[in-house]
């Protein structure tokens, strides 16, 4: 299975590999991460004007290929750590012992729920992103759609054709869908909803910003995807309207950990600490309404008002502990309507 693995993802991994560097006697870091790739060199170079004696050399995907990809690589890790992905992910690593844990400076800063439970955390987080509907009002409108309130509403047969969202296999925001749905309706009621919803659905993506991309370009009424997505499309000028669903949204946190194995300790624990410093932080807070340094966040434009107060109790070692499951129940109902790899 593991021989399997490594094949198809070294024969179809779309990994964006970037290099940017700083002094020339620098230490190189492999970084993966699945950070959007339009912002990887800015995290970079902000994170240089205070250690430029450390390169980043970055290995982007999606969350799905990520997780994937260093769990083919457990035991011959080819990361020397993890700069930007989700926290469920990272948990699923620490289980199998893939991580160094490391209590970086600065701790104390952060919001409790933002770094691994343990006194020598594996894992710290950074900022976290949350589930929304993109809305085009031009395209719905064509349709005769009108906007939808509740994660419910989707499920109505206007909508039947006009709606896409992210593969959970492919897509960490896809498998925030799947995994809140499945605590805020329950086991068996989340998956009938999901089955309803599925006859709606027009295809699903391998990408957890494409859906809202889309509907920002007109091609599709509906997007589910993320909020951070819909407020750069909003702010870039697509007539779309981000939705917050009244049953609550799902989210998680993108997170940072030092993989077992890295011959470089000491630059990897360097950019530890700093990625949950006051700078970093900020650096976050420019394009998510949710960081995990206390008190410093300020409003990100076009965020709903409700976004904070509509995100559930999320059960993160729910989501971890069942991610196999859940992904195979999903592969097994849903996977025909998904886009080819």
């Amino acid at each position: 299975m593991k021989t399997n693995l490594c094949k198809l993802l070294s024969g179809g991994l779309a990994a964006l590999l970037l290099v940017f560097s700083g002094a020339g006697n620098a230490v190189d870091l492999t970084v993966y991460t699945a950070v959007e790739a339009e912002d990887l060199k800015r995290y970079a170079d902000t994170f240089n004007q205070d250690h430029p004696d450390i390169n980043i050399k970055w290995v982007r995907d999606s969350t799905g290929i990520v997780t994937a990809k260093l769990l083919a690589e457990k035991d011959n890790p080819q990361a020397d750590m993890i700069w930007g992905l989700a926290a469920t992910s990272l948990l699923l690593m620490k289980s199998e012992g893939m991580l160094v844990p490391y209590k970086p400076k600065g701790l104390e800063n952060l919001d409790p729920k933002f770094y691994d439970r343990d006194s020598v955390p594996s894992w710290v987080g950074m900022d976290a992103w949350v589930a929304a509907v993109c809305f085009n009002t031009v395209e719905s409108a064509k349709h005769n759609l009108t906007a939808p309130k509740s994660w419910k509403d989707l499920i109505k047969p206007m909508y039947k054709g006009h709606l896409i969202m992210p593969n959970p296999n492919s897509s960490g925001t896809g498998f925030l869908d799947v995994s809140s749905w499945l605590q805020i309706f329950g086991e068996e009621d989340g998956w009938a909803y999901m089955d309803a919803l599925h006859e709606n659905i027009a295809r699903y993506t391998h990408s957890g910003s494409k859906p809202c991309k889309l509907a920002a370009a007109g091609e599709i009424p509906i997007g589910i995807s993320f909020a951070f997505r819909g407020a750069r499309s909003k702010e870039a000028g697509a007539p779309i309207d981000i939705i917050i669903p009244s049953e609550g949204i799902g989210w998680d946190m993108e997170a940072t950990a030092i993989v077992a194995g890295t011959d470089k300790l000491a630059a990897t624990q360097t950019l530890v600490d700093w990625s949950i410093s006051k700078k970093a932080m900020e650096m976050y807070n420019t394009a998510y309404a949710v960081i995990g340094y206390k008190g410093l966040a300020k409003p990100v434009k076009h965020f709903p008002p409700e976004t904070l107060s509509k995100l559930i109790e999320n059960d993160f070692e729910f989501a971890a502990n069942n991610r196999k499951r859940i992904l195979a129940e999903w592969q097994s109902r849903y996977d025909s309507k998904s886009d080819p790899k």
